[in-house]
Order: C-alpha cells, then sequence, then structure tokens
C-alpha cells in the first residue's frame, strides 16, 4: 500500500510546490527588470530635463547642447548604455555613441512613436534569462505642451538577466529543500498510518493460518486504525471462544459417546456368539460400530490438533519421511504397492510428531487409492524459505472441483464411498501443519493419482 499512497503523495506536493515556484520566478524577474526600468525612467527624465533647455535654443553649437553631449558620452562610457535624444523628425540632438541613430524598426521604434505622442515607456516586454534582448525606455521631451524630442535609452540586460537567474536558483534550492522535507514528512506519515495496517495484516494471516492468540496491539496510527485494531481483536476474541468452545463439544462429545458405543459393540460380539456363524446383518452392525469408533477416535484426534500448541524444532524432514515410509513399507508390500522414497538432507522447524502424524495421513490415503502394481512415490526437498514432502501416489486421481473439497470434514469423493475411511484423516493433517506455521496443498499426480505436499518453513518462526 505504502508504494501506492507515497508516488501520489509525492507527485501532490510537487504540484503545490510547482503552483507556488512558478508564480514566484516570474514575479522575481518582472520585479528586476521593474528596477531596472525605473532606473532607466528617472535617467530619461534627467536627459529630458537637460533636453528642454537646448531646445529652447535655436543656435546649432549652443553651449547647452556641447554640455549635453558630453554628459551622455560619460553615461555611456560608465554603464554601457546607448542613449540619444531624437528631434521628431528622426535627427540628432545628442547622444552616444555618436553614430548611434533612432531605432527604424521594431520594438524601439513603437516605444519612440508612443513617446512622441506623450507616453513614457514604463511597462517594456518582460525580458527572459535565455533571451539575448536589450530593454529600451523612451521619455518625450515638453516644450510648451507639445513633445519636441524624445529620449531613448537603450541597455543591455546581462546583468539584469544574471540576476534572474541566480534568483531562480535560489527558487530552485528552496524548492528542492522544500521537496525533500515533503518527502520526509511523506515517509513518515506513510510509516504512521500504514504501521498499524501492517501489524493488522500479519494478524489476521496467522489467524487465518490457524494462530488464534494472534492479537494487534492498539497504540499508534490515527484513531480510527486504533479503534479498527480494538475491534479486530474483539472479533478474534470472540472467534478464539466459539472454536474453543466448538473443539471442547467435538472433544466431550467424542469422549461421551466412546463408553456407549464401546458397551454396544461388546453386545453385539455377545449377540454374535447365539447366532450361526456368517450372519450377514450381524457383520454388517458390526462393520458399522468399528467405522463410528473410528469416527469418534478421529474426532478426537482432530480436537487435540486443533487445540495444542506446536512443539517446534528443527527437524532432519529427510530422515524423518524416511522413518515413515519404513513404517508402512509393510502395509504397502501387503496390497502389492510399491512404495519408494527420494530422500535428501533437508531441515526446517517442524513438529516431529506433528510431522510424522501428518506424513502417516497422506501415506495412508495414498495406499488406500493405490492399486496393487502401481507405486507411491515420496519425495524430500526444498523450495526457496520451505521444506517439502511430496506424495505422489498411483491411484485414480481426483476431479478438479474434488480437489477443491479435499481436506474439508467428512467429505471423501462419492466414487470411493466403498474404501474405508471417516473423511478426517487430510483435516487433521492440516490442523498438525498449520500449528507449526506449514500447509498442505493437492494438485493432480504425474503421470496419474493425487500428489500432496507438505510444506514446512526453513526458518525460526521467533528468528
Amino acid at each position: 500500500m505504502r508504494t501506492r499512497l507515497l508516488p501520489l503523495l509525492i507527485i501532490l506536493m510537487a504540484g503545490v510546490l510547482l503552483a507556488l515556484g512558478f508564480p514566484l520566478a516570474v514575479s522575481l524577474a518582472a520585479a528586476q527588470q521593474q528596477r531596472v526600468v525605473v532606473d532607466r525612467i528617472d535617467d530619461t527624465a534627467r536627459v529630458a530635463a537637460r533636453a528642454q533647455f537646448v531646445a529652447e535654443s535655436s543656435s546649432a553649437t549652443d553651449e547647452r547642447r556641447t554640455l549635453l553631449e558630453e554628459e551622455l558620452t560619460r553615461y555611456h562610457q560608465v554603464y554601457g548604455i546607448r542613449v540619444g535624444v531624437f528631434y521628431r523628425d528622426g535627427d540628432t540632438m545628442a547622444g552616444a555613441p555618436g553614430n548611434w541613430t533612432v531605432p527604424r524598426t521594431g520594438e524601439g521604434r513603437q516605444a519612440f512613436q508612443e513617446a512622441l505622442l506623450g507616453r513614457r515607456s514604463d511597462d517594456p516586454e518582460q525580458v527572459w534569462p535565455w533571451q539575448n534582448g536589450r530593454l529600451i525606455v523612451d521619455s518625450p521631451v515638453v516644450r510648451g505642451g507639445d513633445v519636441v524630442a524624445v529620449v531613448v535609452t537603450d541597455s543591455p540586460t546581462g546583468q539584469m538577466r544574471s540576476r534572474i537567474l541566480e534568483g531562480w536558483l535560489l527558487i530552485a534550492v528552496g524548492e528542492a529543500g522544500a521537496m525533500l522535507l515533503a518527502v520526509a514528512a511523506a515517509f513518515r506519515l506513510t510509516g504512521w498510518v500504514l504501521r498499524p495496517v501492517r501489524v493488522l495484516d500479519a494478524a489476521t494471516h496467522d489467524i487465518a493460518t490457524g494462530r488464534m492468540k494472534s492479537r494487534v496491539a492498539a497504540a499508534g496510527g490515527p484513531p480510527e486504525l486504533r479503534r479498527l485494531a480494538s475491534a479486530f481483536n474483539e472479533m478474534a476474541d470472540n472467534v478464539e471462544d466459539v472454536l474453543e468452545q466448538q473443539r471442547a463439544f467435538v472433544a466431550d462429545a467424542s469422549h461421551q459417546l466412546r463408553n456407549p458405543l464401546a458397551a454396544l459393540l461388546l453386545r453385539i460380539e455377545l449377540l454374535a456368539l447365539e447366532l450361526p456363524d456368517g450372519n450377514a446383518e450381524i457383520a454388517s452392525v458390526r462393520t458399522e460400530g468399528r467405522r463410528l469408533a473410528q469416527v469418534l477416535d478421529d474426532l478426537l484426534d482432530l480436537a487435540l490438533a486443533e487445540h495444542t500448541a506446536a512443539d517446534l524444532r528443527l527437524t532432519d524432514i529427510g530422515e524423518l519421511a524416511a522413518e515413515r515410509v519404513a513404517a508402512w513399507r509393510a502395509v504397502a508390500e501387503g496390497k502389492g504397492v510399491r512404495l519408494t522414497e527420494h530422500r535428501a538432507a533437508v531441515t526446517a522447524w517442524a513438529d516431529p510428531i506433528a510431522l510424522s502424524s501428518a506424513l502417516d495421513a497422506v501415506i495412508d490415503n495414498a495406499l488406500k487409492f493405490t492399486p496393487a502394481g502401481e507405486e507411491v512415490v515420496v519425495t524430500v526437498g526444498r523450495n526457496g524459505s520451505t521444506s517439502m514432502v511430496v506424495i505422489n501416489d498411483g491411484g485414480p486421481g481426483l476431479t478438479d472441483d474434488e480437489i477443491a473439497r479435499i481436506g474439508d470434514r467428512f467429505w471423501r469423493s462419492n466414487r470411493h464411498q466403498n474404501i474405508k475411511g471417516s473423511g478426517l484423516g487430510l483435516s487433521i493433517s492440516r490442523a498438525l501443519l498449520a500449528a507449526g506455521g506449514g500447509s498442505i496443498t493437492y494438485a493432480h499426480g504425474e503421470p496419474r493419482g493425487l500428489r500432496v505436499t507438505l510444506t514446512v518453513p526453513r526458518s525460526s518462526p521467533t528468528g
């Protein structure tokens, strides 16, 4: 969830910073240019005041004009700004450098025309850092209410563009710093919000795999998640109580039924002594009674498997599987079935007694459904962080729908109802493995039959 939430927060924060940064950068550029424009306006106003005195004289060699020429020359030499005073017809009153004339086209000409109408150039077009442009500011020279000349300044923009770039660099550094802080804050925020969710997810997985004692510490995170953790703990307590009551009921009922059932079977045996040998009814009753006794025993085993905590220890899975195969080999030979193993040096954390019981149930089930002359193969191996024992029988196998139901309590395929069993053996195996963090899965065998895989973790659950 963090990988989806964090990029969204970063994109939103980047959008906010960019939305603030762009107007700030534009405002900075406009402020820098406006400062230059204001300086040029002051300069042109001062030159225009001097030019008024020159315009009042009709003498071309007037001393005032000479002084204006000298002043404009010094201004150009000091600041590098071209400046000139031009009459309405474009003739030069004074200017520096001396060969500079009034602009004939472009922005400079437009500003000159506006100045002739009495308007000062106080809002020239913005010059951006990537433009190698110049800044032209005009000011009219007025005498007797009429515009008689125009003061024109043509300023280089290199320094102004450098100052804009420096300002933009500071803005970029500030935005980058703010973005880093925002990312760090997003990490902390998502961690604070999602930490209870991860804990809740882990606890949910534990309960789903049979570790009913798992709970969530209702601390940290937003109030809504703390309330959710409390509600989850309450739900888990209720589920555990219900399951405990169910286990207790099954165990008590099975235990209470065994005594009268044993007495009933004894009376059936006594009754059979009074009847002729081979009586079909007595044989049927005896068979059903024994089947009921097996069901009760399996129910007790299932209740015990679901109630008892696993005693996990580092176990040699290959050696344990070899022991169970050796124990069942006589049964397999009696049925004419080959029971073989492919042993490997594999260790895992498991309850040896529980894993042995699960292997017994699966091997017993495989031998039941494998006809004479076929083979049951037990293979020990590893797959990443888990160790596994795979039992592949040579029986008729199951359909996809039947594989989806296998392991359910009391479920047996309609095609195999004539084979002895209670339908609880694989359920017991699943409960035994789940208590230690293991699992049992089913698939179609190769080349036929059913493949059952028992999986146990290779690392300690507390490590």
